[in-house]
């Protein structure tokens, strides 16, 4: 029977899948500890993490092409989120958000931290995150997130001064100093 290009399209189909779910398989867990450190909420980062992982799966084809399949996934991740918060900064806005600081019998560090986080603009968030809990440089960081060094130089220190300044308060409230 002559080859009219289907049978090698179906069997390359075949693979794709097959390497795309190996892919999500390794990768899920930590795509999904980033996308909660970005968002706060462990539902919204499930669903941060399979709409990346259904965006990749989409575009299978170039992303296994990557040559760092990990850093372009974490890529799709923050320009997801990057995207998804911009729709909603008109709901952000119609509603009025609680008080990022911790009540005062809290002092879990990890619910410290995430309501420090919550009080920063998602950009200047992913950036925080991306540059100190991913440990990336900041020219991968400008890279991924589009903009220039010096930005993620400046975003990154005036982030960490509020959150600083935040979480000094956190610490009078946790000790009842």
């Amino acid at each position: 029977m002559p080859d009219n290009g289907r049978g090698s399209e179906a069997s390359q189909g075949s693979q794709a899948p097959e390497s795309f779910e190996a892919f999500a398989q390794a990768s899920q867990r930590r795509l999904y500890r980033i996308a909660y450190l970005l968002c706060g909420d462990p539902d919204t980062a499930r669903d941060l993490t399979q709409t990346t992982l259904a965006k990749l799966f989409q575009h299978w084809q170039r992303a296994s092409a990557a040559d760092h399949i990990e850093a372009y996934a974490r890529t799709v991740l923050t320009r997801t989120y990057l995207a998804e918060r911009r729709r909603r900064l008109r709901d952000l806005l119609a509603h009025s958000r609680p008080d990022p600081r911790p009540a005062l019998d809290d002092t879990d560090l990890r619910v410290t931290l995430m309501s420090a986080l919550a009080g920063l603009p998602p950009r200047a968030r992913a950036m925080v995150v991306l540059r100190y809990w991913e440990d990336q440089s900041v020219e991968s960081v400008a890279e991924l997130l589009k903009c220039s060094e010096s930005t993620v130089k400046s975003q990154c220190s005036r982030s960490l001064a509020k959150l600083r300044a935040r979480l000094g308060e956190a610490h009078t409230y946790a000790t009842g100093s």
